[in-house]
Protein backbone atom coordinates (compact mmCIF):
# COMPACT_ATOMS: atom_id res chain seq x y z
CA UNK A 1 0.00 0.00 0.00
CA UNK A 2 1.58 3.42 -0.84
CA UNK A 3 1.72 6.27 0.97
CA UNK A 4 -1.33 8.10 -0.46
CA UNK A 5 -3.34 5.10 -0.09
CA UNK A 6 -2.70 4.70 3.78
CA UNK A 7 -4.03 8.00 4.41
CA UNK A 8 -6.85 8.06 1.51
CA UNK A 9 -8.40 4.54 3.66
CA UNK A 10 -7.99 6.85 6.86
CA UNK A 11 -9.99 9.60 4.60
CA UNK A 12 -12.62 7.43 3.56
CA UNK A 13 -12.97 5.78 7.40
CA UNK A 14 -13.51 9.07 8.56
CA UNK A 15 -16.49 9.41 5.67
CA UNK A 16 -18.20 6.30 6.89
CA UNK A 17 -17.60 7.37 10.52
CA UNK A 18 -19.24 10.35 9.43
CA UNK A 19 -22.06 8.73 8.39
CA UNK A 20 -22.48 6.65 11.89
CA UNK A 21 -22.73 10.31 13.32
CA UNK A 22 -25.62 11.74 11.24
CA UNK A 23 -23.96 13.44 8.49
CA UNK A 24 -22.83 13.42 5.22
CA UNK A 25 -20.20 10.43 3.87
CA UNK A 26 -16.99 12.83 3.55
CA UNK A 27 -13.37 12.63 5.54
CA UNK A 28 -10.26 14.33 5.60
CA UNK A 29 -6.75 13.93 6.93
CA UNK A 30 -3.91 16.45 7.13
CA UNK A 31 -0.74 15.35 6.28
CA UNK A 32 2.89 16.63 7.66
CA UNK A 33 5.98 14.87 7.04
CA UNK A 34 4.49 11.44 6.74
CA UNK A 35 2.07 11.58 9.77
CA UNK A 36 -1.18 12.54 10.39
CA UNK A 37 -1.86 15.45 12.11
CA UNK A 38 -5.30 16.50 11.88
CA UNK A 39 -8.80 14.56 10.99
CA UNK A 40 -11.81 15.59 10.57
CA UNK A 41 -15.35 14.24 9.39
CA UNK A 42 -18.47 16.10 7.56
CA UNK A 43 -20.36 18.13 10.47
CA UNK A 44 -22.81 19.93 8.51
CA UNK A 45 -25.91 18.52 10.16
CA UNK A 46 -24.92 17.48 13.95
CA UNK A 47 -23.00 21.24 14.09
CA UNK A 48 -26.56 22.61 12.21
CA UNK A 49 -23.67 24.47 9.79
CA UNK A 50 -23.97 23.64 6.08
CA UNK A 51 -20.52 25.12 5.49
CA UNK A 52 -19.04 22.85 7.94
CA UNK A 53 -17.18 20.05 5.40
CA UNK A 54 -14.98 17.81 6.02
CA UNK A 55 -12.16 19.60 4.53
CA UNK A 56 -13.10 23.64 5.63
CA UNK A 57 -14.06 22.28 9.02
CA UNK A 58 -10.21 20.71 9.57
CA UNK A 59 -8.79 23.89 8.07
CA UNK A 60 -11.16 25.63 10.30
CA UNK A 61 -9.78 23.92 13.38
CA UNK A 62 -6.69 23.08 12.71
CA UNK A 63 -5.72 26.88 12.13
CA UNK A 64 -7.63 27.65 15.11
CA UNK A 65 -5.96 25.38 17.57
CA UNK A 66 -2.18 25.26 16.29
CA UNK A 67 -1.89 28.92 15.27
CA UNK A 68 -0.75 27.65 11.99
CA UNK A 69 -2.17 29.63 8.59
CA UNK A 70 0.38 28.74 6.12
CA UNK A 71 -0.31 25.10 5.23
CA UNK A 72 2.05 24.60 2.32
CA UNK A 73 4.33 21.88 3.77
CA UNK A 74 1.29 19.51 4.26
CA UNK A 75 -0.84 17.81 2.12
CA UNK A 76 -4.75 16.94 2.78
CA UNK A 77 -6.60 13.65 1.75
CA UNK A 78 -9.92 13.74 1.09
CA UNK A 79 -12.59 11.51 0.28
CA UNK A 80 -13.90 13.31 -2.61
CA UNK A 81 -12.88 16.40 -4.48
CA UNK A 82 -13.50 19.30 -2.61
CA UNK A 83 -15.82 21.52 -3.57
CA UNK A 84 -15.23 25.18 -4.61
CA UNK A 85 -15.47 26.62 -1.13
CA UNK A 86 -13.57 24.38 0.44
CA UNK A 87 -10.85 24.53 -2.48
CA UNK A 88 -11.23 28.01 -1.81
CA UNK A 89 -10.10 27.50 1.65
CA UNK A 90 -7.06 25.46 0.56
CA UNK A 91 -6.07 28.78 -1.95
CA UNK A 92 -6.10 30.86 1.15
CA UNK A 93 -4.00 28.47 3.54
CA UNK A 94 -1.29 27.71 0.37
CA UNK A 95 -2.10 23.92 1.25
CA UNK A 96 0.90 22.51 -0.45
CA UNK A 97 -0.58 19.33 -2.11
CA UNK A 98 -4.42 17.90 -2.13
CA UNK A 99 -5.27 14.22 -2.69
CA UNK A 100 -8.78 12.49 -3.45
CA UNK A 101 -10.58 9.87 -4.34
CA UNK A 102 -13.52 10.51 -5.71
CA UNK A 103 -13.94 13.14 -8.16
CA UNK A 104 -17.17 15.98 -8.06
CA UNK A 105 -18.22 14.13 -11.19
CA UNK A 106 -18.42 10.73 -9.63
CA UNK A 107 -20.74 12.52 -6.82
CA UNK A 108 -22.87 14.02 -9.10
CA UNK A 109 -23.28 11.61 -11.16
CA UNK A 110 -24.60 9.08 -8.10
CA UNK A 111 -26.97 12.16 -7.29
CA UNK A 112 -28.28 12.44 -11.10
CA UNK A 113 -26.32 16.44 -11.32
CA UNK A 114 -24.01 17.58 -13.49
CA UNK A 115 -20.39 17.60 -11.89
CA UNK A 116 -17.61 19.93 -12.01
CA UNK A 117 -13.84 19.92 -12.12
CA UNK A 118 -14.29 21.82 -8.59
CA UNK A 119 -10.38 21.79 -7.97
CA UNK A 120 -9.05 22.38 -11.45
CA UNK A 121 -11.45 25.66 -11.66
CA UNK A 122 -10.72 27.39 -8.58
CA UNK A 123 -7.05 26.49 -8.17
CA UNK A 124 -6.43 27.34 -12.04
CA UNK A 125 -7.55 30.83 -11.65
CA UNK A 126 -6.24 31.48 -8.49
CA UNK A 127 -3.11 32.87 -6.74
CA UNK A 128 -1.70 29.67 -4.88
CA UNK A 129 -1.87 26.24 -6.92
CA UNK A 130 -1.56 23.30 -4.94
CA UNK A 131 -0.33 20.11 -6.26
CA UNK A 132 -3.43 17.55 -7.02
CA UNK A 133 -3.12 14.18 -7.24
CA UNK A 134 -6.64 13.11 -8.30
CA UNK A 135 -8.63 8.94 -7.90
CA UNK A 136 -6.53 7.85 -5.34
CA UNK A 137 -9.16 4.69 -3.96
CA UNK A 138 -11.41 6.06 -5.94
CA UNK A 139 -13.78 3.09 -6.10
CA UNK A 140 -13.86 2.81 -2.53
CA UNK A 141 -14.54 6.26 -2.06
CA UNK A 142 -17.15 5.93 -4.55
CA UNK A 143 -18.96 3.13 -2.59
CA UNK A 144 -19.01 4.87 0.63
CA UNK A 145 -20.31 7.78 -1.76
CA UNK A 146 -23.27 5.72 -3.18
CA UNK A 147 -24.30 3.39 -0.15
CA UNK A 148 -25.29 6.72 1.53
CA UNK A 149 -26.81 8.61 -1.42
CA UNK A 150 -28.73 5.74 -2.67
CA UNK A 151 -30.57 7.11 0.08
CA UNK A 152 -30.32 10.47 1.21
CA UNK A 153 -30.53 13.23 -0.73
CA UNK A 154 -27.65 15.73 -1.04
CA UNK A 155 -26.98 18.78 1.51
Amino acid sequence: MTTDEVFMKKAIELAALAVEHGNEPFGAVLVKDGEAVYTNENQIYTATDPTFHAEAGLIRRFCKETGITDLSDYTLYSSCEPCFMCCGAMVWVKLGRLVYGASDRDLCEILGEQGNDCAELVFERSHWRPEVTAGVMREESICVLRDYFSGHQKG
